[in-house]
């Protein structure tokens, strides 16, 4: 038996989803998995990307063998029911890794539609046991596991410390438009005793509430944030509202891994989520942060932390920021799959 995956073109990594997809073949080809596809592209180009990805496609009847496992990553837009049928064909195994639930934020597909595409797999690795509970309840028949976290690989480290700044400073890093983080025009009534640390493009200082408490650092590539981030938490949260996550962003946060939590815990930052975000059974678990249920309390509870605690999640954060730089999580989960 061989382990297996299909490389395709990645338009652009300084996304995060891509940058999710990469680190995992990343992972995989480092564990010995053999690349049934074509090399890995990064055409920008969407004629040329849709050409690299389909040849890999068609190249996949001649290389995989019978009892290969083949890992698919999820979604793989127009071609996944596809490579799902030529691997059943040649007697091979389908292990699917959700990144993207199509019928949630974008609402690409039914419910119904998801869970019958997503049945051609032979195991499916969920993002988290909320996601395998989503999927199991709207009748999903194939075996689960679960990833926990996604991992992040850098060559860069973290020049962090032990010690807090004061006042507290909280990173929110990613597309700054209203739409999406409405909230943050908001929060700026509610914070006293702390400031924001903003990176990223989008965000229009002058219409935002308690303006005097943020620093705008503009957009910053990823690699060179985990280096040199600002701060000492780093915040997860989405919508409209301070007081919980709404909107279709807000709802996604009960069920999937946003991937700036796992940028945060590479820059060392312990995390501040909605506590009824997926991943905040994660923070709660592994101790590496604080989950709220809304924003407006969060003042109160950063002036009452002491130096003491903070330092014990800043320890336990270090520790797991080890973890996603090694790829601990999905070669975890890969371990553990079973037909």
């Amino acid at each position: 038996m061989r382990n297996c995956y299909l490389s395709r073109n990645y338009k652009g990594v300084d996304g995060a989803g891509n940058k999710a997809k990469t680190d995992i073949e990343q992972i995989m080809e480092s564990n010995g998995f053999v690349n049934v596809g074509l090399r890995q592209t990064r055409y920008t180009n969407s004629i040329l990307a849709f050409l690299a990805t389909l040849a890999g496609v068609l190249k996949l009847p001649f290389s995989l063998r019978k009892g290969d496992r083949l890992v698919v990553q999820y979604p793989l837009k127009k071609y996944f029911t596809l490579v799902c049928q030529i691997a059943h064909c040649k007697g091979a195994k389908v292990v699917v890794v959700i990144h993207d639930l199509g019928s949630f934020r974008r609402k690409k597909l039914t419910v119904a539609q998801e869970i019958r595409r997503l049945g051609h797999a032979d195991y499916i690795i969920a993002h988290n046991s909320r996601m395998k509970q989503w999927l199991l309840d709207n009748g999903c028949k194939v075996p689960l596991g679960v990833l926990e976290i996604f991992d992040y690989l850098s060559e860069t480290t973290a020049s962090s410390h032990l010690v807090p700044s004061q006042p507290y400073g909280v990173v929110y890093a990613g597309a700054l438009n209203p739409r999406k983080n409405t909230f943050l025009y908001e929060v700026g009534n509610y914070v006293h005793s702390y400031k924001f640390n903003l990176y990223g493009n989008g965000f229009d200082l002058e219409k935002a509430q308690g303006k005097e408490h943020f620093n705008c650092k503009g957009f910053v590539r990823s690699d060179e944030l985990i280096a040199t981030a600002e701060g000492d938490f780093g915040l997860v949260w989405d919508g409209f509202s301070v007081d919980a996550c709404t909107g279709n962003f807000g709802e996604y946060l009960k069920y999937n891994n946003p991937h700036k939590t796992s940028l945060y815990i590479r820059c060392e930052l312990p995390v501040i989520i909605w506590d009824q975000a997926a991943l905040s059974d994660f923070v709660r678990s592994n101790g590496i942060g604080i989950c709220i249920s809304s924003l407006a309390e969060l003042d109160t509870i950063l002036s009452s932390l002491t130096p003491e605690q903070y330092a014990k999640m800043k320890q336990n954060t270090v520790e797991i920021s080890k973890r996603l730089s090694q790829g601990y999580y999905i070669t975890k989960a890969l371990s553990e799959v079973a037909f």
